[in-house]
């Protein structure tokens, strides 16, 4: 009986903070996008704290402001390098003849027409043509991307009031490494104070490991797709930008890397539409997923395993079945978070819930 109040008391406490977070959203967010900088940042803080020439050594307010401009540095000089790199294949892709593309595909389209009239797949055997245009058309429709872009930027609200809090926000949480924590802490009733702490040590050293390796990953998945595509044929330009969007999608974990791979060839058949489809574009889209495939062996083998599995402790199964259930529920978005999210779970059922025989399962390697 008294564990069944505890734990009523517990769950009532959790939906009402969660109504609280929820309402407060917009706060929360640079709260939480301050914090995992914090935990990307927190060892370069460490490194250059140990830094000492002469008598002189970094105070930790100065090592957090240079950790927090090396930071901002990065991003401004990501954007400032490919943003305009993908703006020059956007416009670029938006002025190619779709016909052309379309011509290319006459032999394989009219076999597959024989199929569909064969089979009855479509009531006009005649409109595959018409329908793989449209298709086409739509991949190649600028307007469509420019409005996901707008929307993003429209969510995100003033971009100006977002970069000062989330800077002022990481500045405290690299210079105060507690602070986070205290501010949880002060939340939750004395006597469950030291597992609290307990468990967001824990949560700050998985998270912490995991984030600075799921950045090493993009930056890998980038550059190996990148050289892997110029040595195969395509253009540097392009395969910088298949590099770039297969990189980020890979951060989506198990689904990314074939949304990337798909991606990539069909960026393989829009940038070269006169090649013909038997001469010369059939052997460059195997020479691609070739890439792609070498580049998922090694990923899958030498980085992932690492990251999502060693980092945050827990069966590939058991984080693959969590991703399938957090992408039905909330989407992409669901599938990126839902590592994190999980461990962040498993940490806190570990330490308060231990004697479900459940839990103790599901968080033995914790």
């Amino acid at each position: 009986m008294k564990n069944i109040f505890r734990y009523s008391v517990i769950i009532l406490f959790v939906i009402f903070l969660g109504g609280i977070l929820w309402y407060f959203k917009s706060i929360v967010a640079y709260i939480l996008i301050s914090a995992v900088i914090a935990l990307i940042g927190q060892p370069v803080v460490h490194i250059l704290n140990k830094i000492k020439i002469g008598r002189f050594h970094f105070p930790r307010a100065l090592s957090s402001a240079i950790t927090l401009i090396l930071f901002w540095l990065i991003i401004f000089t990501f954007f400032r390098i490919f943003i305009p790199v993908l703006a020059n294949q956007a416009k670029e892709i938006s002025s190619i003849n779709v016909q052309d593309i379309i011509k290319n595909f006459d032999e394989p389209i009219q076999k597959a027409q024989v199929y569909i009239s064969k089979w009855q797949v479509l009531q006009d055997s005649s409109s595959l043509e018409q329908f793989v245009s449209n298709k086409v058309v739509s991949m190649l429709n600028i307007t469509d991307v420019y409005s996901v872009f707008g929307s993003i930027f429209n969510m995100l609200g003033n971009i100006f009031v977002a970069f000062f809090a989330i800077s002022f926000i990481s500045f405290f949480f690299l210079k105060e490494e507690k602070m986070f924590q205290n501010g949880i802490i002060v939340l939750v009733p004395t006597k469950y104070e030291n597992a609290v702490s307990n468990a967001i040590n824990s949560i700050n050293h998985l998270l912490m490991r995991y984030f600075i390796g799921i950045s090493i990953d993009v930056l890998c998945i980038i550059l190996l797709n990148t050289i892997g595509l110029s040595i195969v044929g395509v253009e540097f330009k392009h395969a910088l930008v298949i590099g770039l969007v297969t990189g980020f999608l890979n951060i989506i974990p198990y689904v990314g890397p074939i949304i990337g791979m798909l991606f990539g060839l069909s960026m393989g058949i829009i940038i070269n539409p006169t090649l013909s489809f038997n001469a010369g574009l059939l052997s460059l889209l195997g020479l691609m997923l070739l890439v792609f495939v070498i580049v998922q062996i090694i990923d899958g083998t030498v980085i992932q395993p690492t990251i999502f599995s060693n980092s945050v402790k827990a069966h590939p199964l058991e984080i693959f079945l969590v991703i399938m259930i957090a992408g039905s529920v909330a989407g992409i978005l669901g599938m990126v978070l839902a590592i994190p999210s999980y461990t962040i779970i498993r940490v806190i059922a570990k330490q308060f819930f231990n004697e479900i025989k459940v839990v103790r399962k599901l968080t033995e390697n914790l």
